[in-house]
């Protein structure tokens, strides 16, 4: 009688076991977040991996605006997705589009609009609203992203200041707020106007502070699950994770604090 070889009695054992793993160490939720969120998900992300053996694959961008590759834009075409990270103005626009699974929106983090320069340049008066609006008819240039807080400032807040053409002279919008932070290293422009999150940690510049409560728009981030998710329950468990205790330290050490709307 022929016995098997031990070799293959190996591979016939291992291909089991394989097939008996739990599923999540093969899982892979696809995540698109926005910028102002990343610092604290790049901290916590591999503490959840570890802990649960599920694999994130991560890319950011832009919440709204015109260009092809805002996050607005590749929940519509879509682009294959599990978790948004998201401001929630653009967040709202696609739970309206019913592009979102109803009920699985969470408020993550909030963060105020601020101000920085150049490391080692003059920090302009923030204390009034007359004197933020004096810093900013002083300065030569402005930089900001063409994301949620950048829609804000050119539709509403520069009008309602009635410095809107003035404004339109010394602006440049870039496409990411990391875009605009350099511009401001390089001294390039004088002002950067962001999300504190944007702003907090980030090489060659000074955070002044926070705009006038008059002038300031909070940006609130959260996460959801879009309708093309093909891991939505591993998608609750990182999500539920990132709005737990166990991100609270590296949000708030990232200019943000824990969402009041939670």
């Amino acid at each position: 009688m022929t016995r098997p070889l031990p070799a293959v009695a190996g591979v016939i054992l291992a291909m089991a076991g394989v097939f008996t793993l739990p599923t999540s160490a093969y899982a892979q939720v696809k995540v698109l977040m926005s910028g102002g969120f990343a610092a604290a998900y790049n901290e916590v992300a591999p503490e959840f991996e570890r802990t649960t053996g599920i694999k994130l694959t991560t890319s950011s961008g832009v919440s709204q605006g015109d260009g092809p590759d805002t996050i607005t834009s590749r929940v519509r075409r879509g682009v294959p997705l599990d978790v948004i990270i998201i401001s929630k103005a653009g967040l709202d626009e696609l739970v309206a589009e019913g592009k979102i699974v109803a009920g699985s929106s969470v408020d993550l983090a909030e963060t105020p609009l601020g101000v920085a320069v150049r490391s080692g340049a003059p920090r302009p008066d923030l204390g009034t609203l007359e004197s933020f609006k004096q810093a900013l008819l002083r300065a030569k240039s402005i930089t900001y992203s063409d994301s949620t807080v950048g829609i804000f400032m050119t539709n509403t807040l520069f009008p309602r200041m009635g410095i809107a053409k003035e404004m339109a002279a010394k602006v440049t919008r870039t496409p990411r707020g990391a875009g605009a932070v350099a511009l401001v290293a390089k001294g390039e422009a004088e002002l950067v106007l962001l999300p504190v999150s944007e702003l907090t940690h980030q090489p060659g510049i000074e955070v002044v502070g926070k705009v006038p409560a008059e002038a300031q728009y909070n940006s609130v981030f959260s996460a959801a699950i879009v309708n093309q998710a093909s891991e939505p329950q591993l998608s609750r468990r990182l999500i539920e994770y990132l709005a737990s205790d166990k991100a609270v330290k590296a949000i708030r050490e990232n200019g943000m604090e824990p969402s009041k709307l939670r």
